[in-house]
Order: structure tokens, then sequence, then C-alpha cells
């Protein structure tokens, strides 16, 4: 019975902090999937979940070596910024744009951002599973309709209240600027909570400018 507890145990860590963190994966997904069509758009989060779930298995590997490197956090960083910001931004209504294209463009959208995403997430599994990579698979495979079924209800959402894609654009800044100001280059600069928050909200800031700015200069070009 003790056996069962402490093999249960971890599993039912690593499935608690996937819910946790993978709430703005989920978020990443609804937003990248919310202009295809009806009958891709289930195929594309089906296969985004699944390949995020599987470059968070690999990076798990890989991340917690280079974590402590400068340069990491800030690059993943300005790499979400790029995402939230682009995610805002309308989708051309082309008809010579198959939706083959813009399906994969969806599925690497939810890849790339997830790489990025995944750094606090995989030390979070490794640490709960205390290094066995059973655990960390078990946990990371019962979690993936958990993230499947989080996007669905965040796109239905988002396709019923438009606002929502700003706050999942707003979620997506304020996770790239906490990202930044952990990394070892800068990271002495921001221990104090005036800096560490203030540099949170700048960066939902600079997201929802940008945002704003490129989305309203498209509408215009759009409609001229």
């Amino acid at each position: 019975m003790m056996d069962f507890i402490n093999y249960a145990w971890p599993v039912l860590q690593i499935i608690g902090i996937n819910i946790v963190l993978s709430g703005d994966n989920a978020v990443v997904i609804a937003l990248a999937c919310r202009s295809l069509p009806e009958n891709q758009r289930n195929k594309a989060v089906i296969i985004g979940a699944l390949a995020a779930v599987g470059l968070r298995i690999i990076f798990t590997f890989m991340t917690a070596q280079l974590l402590d490197l400068p340069w990491v956090k800030l690059i993943g960083g300005f790499l979400l910024f790029y995402i939230a910001i682009k995610l805002m931004i309308p989708e051309d209504e082309d008809p010579n744009i198959t939706a083959h294209d813009t399906l994969w463009k969806a599925i690497q959208t939810i890849a790339i951002a997830d790489i990025v995403m995944s750094l606090d997430n995989v030390i979070a599994i490794a640490a709960a599973a205390k290094g066995n990579w059973n655990l960390i698979l078990l946990g990371l495979a019962i979690s993936i309709p958990l993230v499947i079924f989080g996007s669905q209800i965040i796109m239905k959402m988002m396709h019923r209240f438009p606002w929502l894609v700003w706050a999942g654009a707003a979620l997506l800044g304020y996770v790239a600027a906490e990202i930044m100001i952990e990394d070892p280059l800068i990271a002495s600069y921001f221990k104090s909570a005036i800096m560490h928050y203030g540099a949170l909200v700048v960066g939902v800031g600079i997201v929802m400018a940008a945002g704003f700015y490129l989305r309203r200069r498209k509408l215009s070009v759009t409609h001229a």
C-alpha cells in the first residue's frame, strides 16, 4: 500500500503542476487556433497539444542544464513577446492561403510558445518526480487531455467574448516579462517588489500597446 502511495503521490503532484502551469499554454493554443475553419480547428488543437507535450518531455532533459546560462530566458521572453503581439493581429482572409498552410502555422506557433513557456514547468515536474522519468512521462501523458480540454473551452469563449483575446495576450506579456527578469544576467536588478511587479506591468503594457497599434493599422489597410 505504501509503495502505491509513494508512486501515486508524485504522479498527482505532476498532474497538478500541469493543470496550474499549463493554463497559459491552453491560452496560446486557443489564440493560435481561433481563426481556423471548424474542420481544421480541432485537428490543430490536438496536434498542437501533443506536439507541446512531446516538446516538453524533450526539453525537460535539456532545459534544466541551460537555465543558469545568461541570455536563455531573455531570448525566450523576447520570442514570447513577439508571439503575444502577433496573435492579436487579425489573420488575412486570403483565398490563396490554404487550410493546410494555416493549420501548420497554428501548430508551429503553439510549439514555439510552449518551448518558451515550459521553462518553469519542466523544473517543477522534475522536482516532483525526483528524477524518476517513468513518473515524469506518466504524469505528462495523463495531462495531455487536460491541456486539450482546457484550450477547447477557452477557444469557444474567445469566439463568444472577443475581449478575451486581449486578456490572453496580456497573460502572455506577463509571462514573457516574468521569464526575462529571471534571467541570471539581469535578475539582480529585479529583486525588489517594486522593480519586479513594475516589470510585469511594463510587459503587459508593451503587448497591449504594440498589439493595439498593429491591429488598428492592419484593419485600416484591410478596409481601405
